[in-house]
């Protein structure tokens, strides 16, 4: 009897054990400062943005974000909410790439269309047509009245 006390104890005391150590969450998504996709980390508290993920950095603490399971065949390796896919199946971006009022696509893909499903520019941006590839529907406001055409109307210069 006190031989199965101590296998008892043993157990219990394993149990408590790796109760403590941290576990991987079950669910990675989270949402990352700026309200973007994010990676959770290990310690259930770190939130990295998506494009952070497989960037060759470590940003968790235990380097999960770079995992070879994760990283080894980008895209596919990677969770279906930290990409998005171009209107070319053969582009993709990180999650957090969509939507930010950069033509990370290449051809709008990402900010325009029922695709991408974008909300119209924020506060910090100006609705137009814009004249450089980088933009798609809306310039950053920080542009209008230096001196330099971002829309197609000029409006950054004279209405913005």
């Amino acid at each position: 009897s006190a031989v199965a006390l101590l296998v008892l104890g043993a157990a219990l005391a394993s149990g408590v054990a790796l109760a403590l150590l941290p576990r991987a969450p079950a669910s990675r998504f989270c949402t990352a400062p700026s309200n973007q996709t994010g990676f959770l980390c290990d310690d259930r508290v770190t939130c990295v943005p998506a494009s952070w993920v497989c960037d060759r950095v470590s940003n968790c603490r235990n380097g999960e974000d770079e995992q070879e399971q994760l990283c080894g065949d980008l895209p596919h390796s990677l969770p279906g909410y930290l990409v998005f896919y171009c209107s070319n199946p053969r582009l993709w971006v990180y999650a957090d790439q969509r939507c930010n009022g950069m033509n990370d696509c290449g051809d709008c893909s990402d900010e325009t269309g029922s695709l991408a499903d974008c909300p119209p520019c924020g506060w910090e941006w100006w609705s137009c047509t814009p004249v450089h590839y980088e933009f798609c529907s809306c310039v950053p406001r920080r542009l209008c009245r230096d001196g330099i055409q971002h829309c197609l109307g000029w409006s950054d210069e004279f209405v913005c």
